[in-house]
C-alpha cells in the first residue's frame, strides 16, 4: 500500500522503473514542493533527487504521461514509499477532488524540462560547416549604394549563389575551426581543438591547408570544420551570377566577406530529455566556451569534443571532472637538489581528478557539440574531461 506523507496531494503517480534500485534522494530533500514559475523538470527533480537526470524515467514508467510538459506552476510533488522505494507524486492545489482530468491549461505555461531561454541564441545561431561548404559558400561582395555597411532593408550583393528569387538564406560569419590531433607518441591523448577565426578578414588566409605547422612532426592533423555563427536572414530578389539579395533581418550590419548558408529549418528539438550516454569515446573533453572567457558557470555553454558521428546525442548527461594535474613535490624534491636531479619522476606528483558539474547536450554535429552546464560547485575549464553522470572519479 502507498504510504501517503503528510498533506500530500496525489494526482497522477510517477514510478521510478528502470533506476528503481539505484536512485538516491538528497539528505535534506523535501517532501512536498509547490511548483513555481520559473522552474523547470531539472531544477525541481534536484531538489529531490542526487541524480536529477533520472527523472525522465519517471514519464516513461507511467503510460498516463504521454507528455512531459504536463507540469505547471501550483502543483505540488510530493514524495512517497511503495515497497520500501521512493515515489514522486504530483497533484493541483486547485483540485477539488484527485479524479483524473483533462487538462485546461495552453501548454506554453507548462514546465520546462530544461531553461531553454538560457541556450536560445545557441539553439539557433551558431553551426559547423565542412571544409567544402565553406570554401564555395556564397558570399557578399558589396552593399547598394557603395555602402561599407549594410542593415535590413538594404540590398546585399552576393557572389556565387544558386538560388531563386523568393529564397531565404542565413547570414553566417565564421568564427571558428576544430581540429583533432593525433600524437605519434602514444602517451599523449588524442585531442580536439579549437582555433579563434575572429582576427581573419578573407576566407584564403581562413582556408584550411596543412594545420599548425608546429606541430605537424609530432603527430597527424585532421580538420573537423568551421565554426560560424548565424547572424541574419536574406532573401533573394534577383538570381545570376552576382545575385541581389534583401537583408531582411541581422543581429549586426553586415559587410562585404560574410558568407551565406542553407536556412537550418529544423536547428534543434523542441524538448529535451536528459538521459545518460550509452557510452563515451575516450577522452571526450570540454573544447571551448560559446559565453565566457576563462572559464564557465551554470547555465553557460560550452563546446565539446565529438559529435553525433561519434555516438553523442541530444539530452546526454556527462559529469564533468577536472583534468589530472601535474604538481612538482618541493619538499622532498627541492629545485636544484641532487634528489631531484636523480629522481626527476618522483619528484611529479598528479593530483586527482575533481568533480566541476554536470553538462547537458543540446546542439550536435558531426564531430562537436553544444552543452548546457546544468549545476556544479566549481567553474569549467578547458579541456576539463567528460564521464558518465554517475562517474565518481579515480
Amino acid at each position: 500500500m502507498l504510504k501517503k506523507l503528510p498533506a500530500v496531494l496525489v494526482g497522477l503517480l510517477l514510478t521510478f522503473a528502470a533506476y528503481a534500485a539505484t536512485v538516491e534522494l538528497n539528505d535534506k530533500h523535501p517532501d512536498t514542493y509547490t511548483v513555481q514559475k520559473g522552474d523547470t523538470l531539472w531544477s525541481i527533480s534536484s531538489r529531490f533527487l542526487k541524480q536529477p537526470w533520472l527523472w525522465p524515467e519517471v514519464w516513461q514508467a507511467n503510460g498516463q504521461i504521454r507528455n512531459p510538459h504536463l507540469i505547471y506552476p501550483g502543483d505540488v510533488i510530493n514524495l512517497a514509499y511503495l515497497n520500501g522505494q521512493p515515489r514522486l507524486t504530483v497533484g493541483e492545489t486547485s483540485r477539488s477532488n484527485f479524479e483524473p482530468h483533462a487538462r485546461a491549461e495552453s501548454l506554453e505555461h507548462a514546465i520546462e524540462p530544461v531553461p531553454l531561454d538560457m541556450i536560445a541564441d545557441f539553439l539557433k545561431r551558431p553551426r559547423i560547416l565542412s571544409e567544402d561548404e565553406f570554401a564555395h559558400a556564397p558570399h557578399v561582395v558589396a552593399i547598394e549604394d557603395n555602402h561599407l555597411r549594410g542593415g535590413p532593408g538594404q540590398l546585399a550583393y552576393v557572389r556565387g549563389l544558386d538560388a531563386q528569387p523568393g529564397q531565404q538564406l542565413a547570414l553566417v560569419r565564421p568564427i571558428g575551426r576544430y581540429y583533432q590531433f593525433v600524437s605519434k607518441d602514444e602517451k599523449v591523448p588524442t585531442g580536439i581543438y579549437r582555433q579563434d577565426l575572429s582576427g581573419e578578414d578573407d576566407r584564403p588566409s581562413m582556408l584550411w591547408h596543412n594545420g599548425p605547422q608546429d606541430w605537424s612532426i609530432k603527430g597527424n592533423v585532421h580538420f573537423l570544420g568551421y565554426e560560424v555563427m548565424q547572424f541574419g536572414v536574406v532573401e533573394v530578389t534577383h538570381a545570376g551570377g552576382t545575385a541581389s539579395t534583401l537583408i531582411v533581418s541581422s543581429d549586426y550590419e553586415v559587410r562585404p566577406g560574410d558568407l551565406l548558408a542553407p536556412a537550418d529549418t529544423h536547428p534543434y528539438d523542441s524538448v529535451y530529455v536528459p538521459h545518460p550516454p550509452k557510452s563515451i569515446p575516450e577522452g571526450m573533453h570540454v573544447i571551448a566556451f560559446n559565453d565566457a572567457i576563462a572559464n564557465a558557470g551554470r547555465l553557460q555553454v560550452i563546446t565539446i569534443s565529438f559529435g553525433n558521428e561519434d555516438g553523442v546525442e541530444n539530452g546526454q548527461v556527462y559529469s564533468i571532472f577536472h583534468t589530472n594535474d601535474m604538481v612538482e613535490d618541493g619538499t622532498d624534491y627541492p629545485p636544484g637538489s641532487m634528489h631531484r636531479f636523480l629522481h626527476p619522476n618522483d619528484a611529479k606528483v598528479h593530483l586527482p581528478r575533481e568533480y566541476v558539474g554536470h553538462v547537458m547536450i543540446f546542439r550536435t554535429f558531426p564531430h562537436v557539440s553544444y552543452g548546457l552546464i546544468m549545476d556544479g560547485i566549481r567553474p569549467v575549464h578547458v579541456p576539463d574531461r567528460l564521464f558518465e553522470p554517475d562517474y565518481r572519479g579515480g
